[in-house]
C-alpha cells in the first residue's frame, strides 16, 4: 500500500487555512472559496473523519475592513485588527456550515493554553466533546490578548501543536502554492513539485522561502509545523486550497501537494513522547481487573481499577501505571492530582462528583493520553 492510501485512511484531521486564501490576497473574506472548503469539509465528516478547522484570516479582514493597505507593524493595531477581523470570520464559518445543518464552536488559543499542563487537558478535552457529539472546531489563535513573547507567531505551528493535542492522523495545511518545491517556484520558473518528503528531512529548511504579506507564515513554517506534527506520528499535506475539490482529493488517495511523512507511527512516536515529554511524577498500582482491561481491551484507566496512588502528582502530569507485582504496565497523564485521586480510588465514575464536589473526566487517564509499554 503506497502511502497516500494510507494517507486515505486517516480518520482525524487537522485542516488549516491560510489567510492569503481566505482573504483572495488582502480583498476580504472570499464566500464561494469558503462554501467549497466547508462543503467538503462536512462531506469528509459524513464520511467518518473527524475534522478539526485552525483558520487564519482575523487580522487580515480586521485591515479590509478598516481600509489598511498594509499590515500594521506594532502589537496593538494587530491585536485590534484581529479583534474585528475575527467577528466576520466567525460569522462566515458559521453562516456556511449551518447552510449544511452543521454546528461549528470558535476556539482561540494561545502558547500557554497548549504549555501549562492543565490547561493543555482543558483544551483536549473540550475538542473531543466537540468532535464526539459532530461539531466542528474552528481554532484561531488569540491575537487580541497574545504578546509577542507568547503568540505562536503564525497558525501553521498553532495547526501543528493541535494535530498533537487531538492525535490527529493527518494535518492538511491549505495554501496559495500547490506545494513544495526544490525551489521557490515564484522567483525559478524550473522548481520542481516535491511528491513525498520525510518531514525531518534537514535539506527541506534549503529549499523553503519567505511568507506572503498578509501572513505571518511562509513554507517555511508550514515545514517546521510538519515536523511538530511529525513528532507525534502525524502525517502532513501541504496542498493548493484553490485546486478544485482538494480535501476530497486528499480524502480519495489522489497526489495531490506535497506529502511529508513522519518517521514513526503514531503508537511510537505517542510512546516517545510519553516516556519523554516529562518525568514521571508518581504511580498507581492497578488491580487484575485494570490491568486486563488496559493490556488487552485497549481501555482507558478508571479510579475503580487502581488500587494505590505513590507521589505528589499534579494533573496532567506523567504518571506510571503498575500492576500487583510492580510491574510497568503503562504510562500516561492523569487527569487528577494525586490528592484527589486518593480520593476516589476504587470508586466508580459516576461518584466522582459527590466525592469531589466536580469532575474533570469520568477517567483517571484517558487511553489517548496513554502509552502501553
Amino acid at each position: 500500500m503506497n502511502n497516500r492510501h494510507k494517507l486515505k485512511q486517516a480518520r482525524r484531521w487537522v485542516v488549516k487555512i491560510g489567510s492569503a486564501l481566505l482573504t483572495a490576497n488582502g480583498q476580504g473574506l472570499d464566500q464561494q472559496a469558503m462554501r467549497s472548503w466547508v462543503a467538503q469539509m462536512v462531506a469528509l465528516t459524513e464520511q467518518g473523519i473527524e475534522l478539526v478547522l485552525v483558520s487564519s484570516g482575523a487580522v487580515a479582514e480586521g485591515m479590509v475592513r478598516m481600509g489598511l493597505s498594509g499590515r500594521p507593524e506594532s502589537l496593538h493595531d494587530l491585536q485590534a485588527c484581529a479583534a474585528i477581523g475575527q467577528m466576520g470570520l466567525v460569522q462566515a464559518y458559521e453562516s456556511h456550515f449551518r447552510e449544511h445543518g452543521r454546528q461549528s464552536a470558535q476556539i482561540l488559543l494561545t502558547h500557554d493554553d497548549l504549555s501549562d499542563r492543565q490547561r493543555y487537558l482543558n483544551a483536549r478535552s473540550t475538542l473531543t466533546t466537540l468532535i464526539n457529539w459532530r461539531v466542528i472546531p474552528v481554532i484561531n489563535e488569540n491575537d487580541t490578548v497574545a504578546t509577542d513573547e507568547i503568540r505562536f507567531g503564525d497558525n501553521d505551528t498553532l495547526a501543528a501543536l493541535v494535530a498533537n493535542l487531538v492525535e490527529a492522523e493527518a494535518l492538511i495545511i491549505l495554501t496559495d502554492q500547490d506545494g513544495m518545491f526544490d525551489r521557490d517556484p515564484r522567483h525559478d520558473s524550473s522548481a520542481t513539485l516535491l511528491p513525498e518528503v520525510r518531514a525531518m528531512d534537514e535539506t527541506l529548511f534549503a529549499m523553503a522561502g519567505g511568507g506572503g504579506a498578509l501572513g505571518r507564515g511562509g513554507m517555511i513554517t508550514k515545514v517546521r509545523a510538519a515536523r511538530f506534527a511529525a513528532r507525534s506520528g502525524c502525517a502532513t499535506v501541504i496542498a493548493s486550497g484553490r485546486s478544485e475539490n482538494v480535501l476530497k482529493k486528499i480524502a480519495s488517495g489522489d497526489t495531490i501537494g506535497t506529502l511529508l511523512l513522519p518517521d514513526d507511527d503514531r503508537f511510537t512516536a505517542r510512546k516517545q513522547w510519553l516516556a519523554s515529554h516529562l518525568q514521571t511524577a508518581g504511580r498507581v498500582v492497578l488491580d487484575d481487573g485494570a490491568v486486563k482491561a488496559i493490556v488487552e481491551q485497549g481501555r482507558s484507566l478508571l479510579p475503580v481499577g487502581i488500587k494505590v496512588v505513590e507521589g505528589d502528582f499534579g494533573r496532567g502530569e506523567v504518571v506510571e501505571c503498575v500492576d500487583e507485582a510492580g510491574r510497568q504496565i503503562a504510562l500516561g497523564l492523569a487527569n487528577y492530582n494525586a490528592v484527589e485521586t486518593k480520593l476516589i480510588i476504587g470508586q466508580s465514575s459516576d461518584k466522582i462528583l459527590s466525592l469531589l464536589g466536580y469532575i474533570n473526566d469520568e477517567e483517571f487517564m484517558h487511553r489517548d493520553n496513554m502509552a502501553v509499554v
